[in-house]
């Protein structure tokens, strides 16, 4: 058997808000649009999809990173300090400082567009799994 991770869901207050954030910020490509209202996309980030869609409701306690569940989404980049700068031109707002990762490397958490949480990841150099 043979089982790979497909799409992660992010329901959003706004789709349409949140799929351009994705966009103009992290690069992502739009690969499906179903074309309702209120709309359901999939976006490409790198090699991973991520499918945006209406949310019934929101969350306050969204950003804590210690509730049960899925938490954030990790993305790997060479350089957090590239990446930081990078990300403030294009206006994501930073509000802690570079830590060190759980295992190896370095963090860097940040909100996306409706405030879910996301954090840059980097590895040494020589890491191997």
């Amino acid at each position: 058997m043979n089982i790979s991770v497909e799409h992660i869901a992010i329901p959003a207050i706004d789709p349409v808000a949140l799929k351009n954030w994705y966009e103009r910020v992290m690069g992502a490509k739009t690969i499906f649009d179903d074309g309702k209202i209120p709309p359901a996309y999939l976006i490409s980030l790198g090699n991973v999809w991520l499918e945006i869609y209406q949310a019934d409701a929101s969350s306050p306690e969204r950003a804590n990173n210690r509730l049960q569940g899925f938490r954030h989404l990790a993305l790997r980049v060479d350089s957090i300090a590239a990446a930081k700068v990078e990300l403030e031109k294009r206006g994501v707002k930073f509000t802690e400082q570079v830590k060190p990762a759980g295992g190896a490397g370095n963090v860097l958490f940040f909100a996306d567009g409706e405030g879910n949480l996301l954090h840059l990841d980097e590895l040494p150099k020589d890491w191997k799994p």
